[in-house]
């Protein structure tokens, strides 16, 4: 038994030492936290961070860095090469409300980076890929609670289409060419760590640091407009997890619905307000109400939770307690 176990502990350090990642985006607000848990995991010297610039977070002096283009098909193939990758975490992406400024470069980051990856994968240059989809696939007539795995899929958005058509591309290329790619749908990621990305989800992020720099803020979306949201740690782990599964539990080739919870900014402000007495709030809907307006207010995560595994650890006072506690010792 105990020569059976050292075997097994053998081979699964064999493996970790094997294993060679590539992050793309590394420098957005989930590649971050991402990159420190995949050092982690797999360490630094095998995780190899990758962004249009370098940011000065000291997460990326513990880990080799590329500057590198994410529409650079060249690049990407030059650094995968370079480094001998086994896995291309792809997070690079333009988010909505930002994408809804700038559609065309929205379209060719968001797109045309999957493509080149994609293309290293079926040539056999890489052996897995993470590429992240988001609840922005959905629409209107998408149905607005507990949204199924599998449904009506309407975006309006420049990045919800974009999203949509990463989707089938992804399972496209596995089907047809064998490629070992693996995706969820993001709902709004909170984080302590990272500033907002441009997305419609933001405020969720925004109004922990201004509640506590000022005491008040202003939203951009009305009071009682629910979302899905998620902390940060959840997210990053449902990625990792995914990755790790086995072949044969991943069944879904397209996106995964992940969920923890949902709730309205009216909502989130009593939660703030139970532990900043003083926070107010006002609201000024701007053009990401109607993104918002669009998408669901709750995912159902079954599909993930039974084929892998998945399930969410922070709920909504979870969520507000870990970012009051951790921002009043960074921002103060």
């Amino acid at each position: 038994m105990r020569n059976r176990f050292i075997y097994i502990c053998n081979h699964f350090l064999s493996f970790l030492m094997s294993t060679k990642i590539l992050i793309i985006g590394a420098c957005g607000q989930i590649g971050t936290e991402l990159t420190a848990a995949l050092q982690t995991r797999y360490g630094a010297a095998n995780v190899i961070a990758s962004d249009i610039r370098k940011s000065d977070d000291k997460v990326f002096s513990e880990s080799p860095f590329e500057i590198l283009d994410a529409t650079d098909k060249l690049g990407i193939k030059t650094c995968v090469e370079k480094h001998q990758i086994t896995d291309v975490y792809l997070m690079a992406a333009l988010l909505s409300a930002t994408a809804e400024k700038n559609p065309e470069f929205a379209w060719e980051l968001n797109m045309n980076s999957l493509l080149h990856v994609l293309n290293l994968a079926k040539d056999k240059l890489i052996e897995k890929v993470f590429w992240p989809s988001s609840i922005a696939v959905f629409g209107k007539n998408s149905p607005k609670k507990q949204t199924p795995q599998h449904t009506i899929m309407d975006p309006s958005t420049v990045y919800g289409i974009s999203k949509l058509s990463g989707e089938r591309w992804c399972e496209y290329y596995y089907e047809n060419y064998g490629v070992d790619v693996r995706s969820i749908r993001y709902p709004g990621i909170i984080s302590w760590k990272a500033q907002p990305g441009g997305g419609t989800t933001d405020y969720a992020v925004e109004i922990f640091h201004e509640a506590i720099k000022n005491d008040s803020y202003t939203c951009f979306l009305k009071e009682n407009t629910m979302l899905p949201m998620m902390f940060m740690d959840d997210a990053v782990r449902a990625t990792i997890d995914i990755m790790n599964a086995e072949s044969t539990e991943v069944k879904v080739r397209s996106s995964y619905n992940i969920a923890a919870t949902s709730f309205t900014p009216k909502e989130l402000t009593v939660e703030i307000q139970e532990l900043l007495p003083n926070f107010t709030i006002n609201y000024e809907p701007d053009f990401r109400q109607a993104i918002a307006d669009s998408w669901p207010e709750s995912i159902d995560d079954t599909t993930a939770a039974n084929d892998w595994n998945w399930s969410a650890t922070f709920d909504i006072k979870a969520i507000v307690s870990e970012m009051i506690t951790n921002l009043k010792s960074t921002l103060v």
